[in-house]
């Protein structure tokens, strides 16, 4: 049976958490459901995981600075966010949902998330007191009332050592998630 993810093309954007190891894991599920997978990987992101691991189980380069952006005239970002079926962004920490909130585009994804018309789907990992901090919550009812999609966090050992919501939700749960909003065309 074909997956619901077949040659579409989703932009995973990976941000500073410790969780972004998953995102290798995320790349190669996806990839085995026939998606094209474009990574884009914040500042942050890269103290987690490598360029390199990301471009090798995507096949697709990974976009990473804003400045040094594409080969033709178009700007990279605003070519990868017309193309895509759907962003997801995983893990997000508190920092990019702030931006996502606010308007802010100081790098490569929040730029691409700020043109994008696509779906978008979030998965929160942070420290559980940043995701029950009034700032987050506000943010992320904001993103909700915009028409932006979540899942997660989990509750569950976090990096802090801490027990608490904020683990980055199961890397199967995000496929899942992934393909009925591609299913519903939301």
């Amino acid at each position: 049976m074909e997956s619901l993810l077949t040659g579409k093309r989703v932009v995973l954007g990976v941000t500073g958490s410790i969780a972004a190891y998953k995102a290798a894991d995320l790349t190669s599920q996806l990839r085995k459901k026939g998606a094209e997978v474009h990574p884009v990987l914040t500042e942050g992101g890269a103290r987690f995981i490598t360029p390199l691991t990301l471009q090798t189980l995507a096949r697709q380069p990974v976009a990473a600075d804003l400045w040094s952006e594409g080969q033709g005239w178009q700007p990279g970002h605003i070519e990868l966010a017309d193309k895509a079926d759907i962003l997801v962004v995983a893990p997000c920490t508190a920092n990019v949902l702030a931006q996502f909130a606010h308007g802010l585009a100081p790098d490569y994804l929040s730029s691409l998330y700020l043109v994008a018309r696509c779906p978008v789907l979030l998965a929160p990992a942070m420290n559980g007191k940043m995701w029950s901090h009034p700032a987050t919550v506000a943010n992320v009812a904001t993103l909700v009332s915009r028409g932006v999609h979540f899942i997660g966090p989990e509750e569950g050992m976090l990096a802090c050592g801490y027990e608490g919501l904020g683990r980055l939700w199961p890397v199967d749960g995000i496929v899942a998630r992934l393909e009925q909003l591609l299913a519903s065309g939301r």
